[in-house]
């Protein structure tokens, strides 16, 4: 196939869909990169390196390309670019860009979101949210431990003792575990807790303890938890409010992709914390899980500071781009054939999960389903 590599267009989007190690493993596998200069410059991967690799600098690139690649969706005027029966491979928030689809399904452009590959053992390799969300739990310790006050670990001198910071962590996916990893090699002592039946094992396994609410555990669909009552949510931040009036730093990671973010920690309850105490809200971008987050701000409650978190895996945009580029390549892999080139092969639940447009339709049931039917159901594929 030859493979587009767009420049990012959002200012504050740091990574690069592949990076020059992904670009050589693709044209050793017989693919063609055309780069858009500049593409990895945010990522402080040169143009040099990618030309080393086997890329080659192009302007034309969409118009040539059988499939662009990014991190961000394509903006419309690139997708106009695009050729009929091209393929784009990004994060693409249907729900929130349905004009978008409706371009890409209109113009006969099949795409592929990142976010809906399933969470299935065959799948691993290709799980950008997980890959993703590790580098944004280790970055919501370090953003904790940079803001806090005082040290985090415990210290035994001739001059006195400090005691380990504590620190509580609200949800134990990728990014929660991470989180409760890098927090407790830094020396804090660490007590998390999610809703899922499974979780009080895996915080053990990284060094967290696990709180115990005497609730009734929420496991969903996909390794995710299920939706909450709202008399069962209002009880949870009744039960963890005396843990987050006792933490030096709370960090929150509740969140489920296309869905608003679950409310965990009120405010009355941030005003409970004491002096200096930090409060780290990974999930601000979508709702966010502490009352009165905001993403990419840091606010105070009381008399803590509340950190909003906002694209933070781009907060470390080389070691990001390193592994989304190793899962965009993985599912590549997956989506063309040695002799045929790109090839789309739907009984493949991969493929299928993943697909939001192909052939002049919109696959994605919850997203067709928003558009209140498929579009240009007749036409054939490109």
């Amino acid at each position: 196939m030859l493979i587009s590599l767009l420049r990012e267009r959002a200012p504050e989007e740091t990574r690069v869909g592949l990076v020059p190690d992904a670009v050589a493993k693709l044209a050793a596998a017989g693919h063609r990169v055309l780069l858009e200069s500049g593409a990895g410059a945010r990522s402080d991967f040169g143009d040099a390196e990618y030309l080393q690799a086997g890329a080659e600098i192009a302007t034309d690139g969409p118009e040539r390309a059988d499939l662009a690649v990014s991190v961000r969706p394509p903006a419309g005027e690139t997708v106009a670019r695009l050729r009929r029966g091209a393929a784009t491979m990004s994060f693409l928030p249907a729900a929130q860009s349905l004009d978008l689809v409706r371009q890409l399904a209109g113009g006969g452009i099949a795409s592929f979101a990142l976010e809906l590959v399933p969470r299935i053992s065959r799948a691993q390799s290709m799980d950008a949210l997980s890959s993703q969300a590790l580098v944004a739990g280790y970055r919501c310790a370090i953003v904790a431990a940079d803001l806090l006050p005082r040290m985090f670990p415990l210290n035994m001198t001739a001059a006195g003792t400090l005691q380990p910071a504590q620190v509580l962590v609200l949800g134990a996916g990728v990014a929660g575990l991470q989180a409760i990893a890098t927090c407790r090699r830094l020396g804090a002592v660490v007590q998390a807790y999610d809703v899922r039946t499974a979780a009080a094992e895996e915080i053990r396994s990284v060094g967290g303890k696990p709180v115990e609410l005497k609730l009734e555990t929420l496991d969903g669909a996909g390794g995710y938890a299920r939706e909450m009552t709202a008399e069962r949510a209002r009880r949870q931040q009744e039960l963890l409010m005396p843990y987050v009036a006792a933490a030096d730093a709370l960090i929150t990671t509740a969140a489920v992709p296309g869905r608003q973010a679950p409310q965990l920690v009120t405010a009355q309850a941030v005003r409970q914390m004491k002096a200096g105490a930090i409060v780290v809200d990974l999930a601000a971008e979508s709702g966010g899980n502490v009352e009165g987050s905001v993403p990419g701000e840091i606010v105070r409650i009381g008399q803590a500071r509340v950190w909003g978190g906002r694209n933070v895996p781009g907060q470390l945009p080389g070691p990001a781009s390193r592994l989304l580029a190793q899962n965009i390549v993985n599912l590549i892999g997956l989506i063309t054939d040695a002799e045929a080139g790109f090839h789309a092969d739907f009984a493949d639940e991969i493929v299928a999960g993943t697909c939001v447009t192909y052939g002049g339709q919109v696959r994605h049931e919850a997203t067709r389903a928003l558009l209140q039917g498929p579009l240009d159901a007749e036409r054939p594929a490109g």
